[in-house]
């Protein structure tokens, strides 16, 4: 889906021994506010350190592909250690307060003919949601920082069993039964599901149809949260790709006086190629958190009855070092809520400047 993630993948260099890839990357950044909260940035995920330098990943992944032409099995293992671990951990899984397995799963691939190279593949463990056009590895997305949708409308992971089907050339599909959002051990009696279904229209465009549905409160496996995704990509041109989604879901009896929750956020992202080794990207992102269950109490953000956000960033991708990643970024953030600063010093607006460095092995 990604141009950005083709052209960092191709600087990589995996070694492999007896069929098993190693591959990688270790990512340091800074980040300066001009409404921190103490040294907290309010609202942020991995770069949520105001004025202080972040050892923020050393992940490294094992992985044996599977060949999709014929009956063949793999496994892949993401190893994460440093800051960017603490907010991403699953609950019941624990290697430390900065390590994390974002990752582990196998995957048994059974070719279906057709004469396009069409396949369906098993899966069981810990993957990647399927939501979002933002990843977890976010050398792998347009910008530094993870947009509103990510960190607060979908799920970072997912443990349980999932199927994965090549139906034609055009269409593509996914479906997952977990444990839960973020949890590998399931925190009550019922499970979740989640599926995808991917129309590649043309090499310019390209269409994702989500939903989700399943109990995720600790405790009560009658209560279920549901909603849907859609994510489109499109090329107009070579050196450009765009990206739009659009979230909307809700959940029962979580919203204040036991009443049902809902939300919604939609965001856009411009790629633009300037040079070989140049990338400018660009993001838009409006959340509406109507009943303020999925950011109140949540990295920073206090408790309130509802908030609306939106941020505004801009990132150059600059790839002058043969498997080095240098990322200059802008971020302007606004709350309809006093949320950034300090008690006494509170604003609804918020400017950040960063800068990471990484390198992909």
């Amino acid at each position: 889906m990604k141009a950005l993630l083709i052209a960092l993948a191709a600087q990589t260099a995996d070694s492999s021994s007896g069929g098993v890839k190693v591959s990688g990357y270790v990512t340091a950044s800074y980040v300066y506010a001009t409404n921190p909260t103490g040294q907290a940035i309010v609202g942020r995920l991995y770069d949520r350190f105001h004025d202080a330098f972040m050892a923020n990943a050393a992940r490294i992944t094992f992985e044996r592909p599977v060949a999709t032409d014929k009956r063949d099995a793999g496994f892949r293992v993401d190893a994460l250690f440093g800051q960017n671990a603490t907010p991403l951990r699953s609950a019941g899984l624990t290697l430390g307060d900065q390590g994390d397995l974002p990752q582990a799963f196998v995957t048994l691939n059974l070719p279906t003919g057709g004469g396009g190279g069409n396949y369906v593949q098993f899966k069981a463990g810990k993957m990647w949601t399927l939501l979002d056009v933002e990843l977890v590895d976010e050398v792998l997305n347009p910008n530094v920082s993870h947009g509103y949708q990510f960190v607060y409308l979908t799920n970072f992971t997912t443990t349980g069993f999932g199927v994965d089907a090549k139906l034609s050339g055009v269409v593509d599909a996914q479906l997952r039964l977990i444990n839960g959002w973020d949890v590998v051990e399931d925190n009550n009696t019922g499970k979740s599901f989640m599926g995808r279904v991917g129309v590649t229209a043309s090499e310019r465009l390209g269409l994702g149809f989500l939903a989700y549905y399943g109990p995720e409160q600790a405790g009560n496996a009658s209560n279920q949260r549901y909603g849907g995704e859609f994510v489109g990509t499109f090329k107009p041109s070579p050196s450009t790709t765009i990206y739009a989604q659009v979230d909307a879901g809700g959940e029962e009896a979580i919203a204040a006086g036991g009443g049902n929750a809902q939300w919604w956020g939609a965001g856009v992202w411009g790629v633009f190629d300037l040079d070989p080794k140049l990338t400018l990207a660009l993001r838009g992102d409006y959340m509406d958190d109507s009943d303020g269950v999925r950011t109140s109490g949540v990295l920073g953000f206090g408790v309130v009855p509802s908030r609306t956000i939106a941020s505004g960033t801009l990132t150059l991708n600059v790839k002058s070092w043969a498997h080095a990643l240098v990322r200059p970024e802008l971020r302007i953030e606004h709350s309809n809520r006093d949320d950034f600063g300090n008690p006494g010093d509170l604003s609804r607006t918020q400017v950040t400047v960063g800068l990471a460095l990484s390198y992909m092995f």
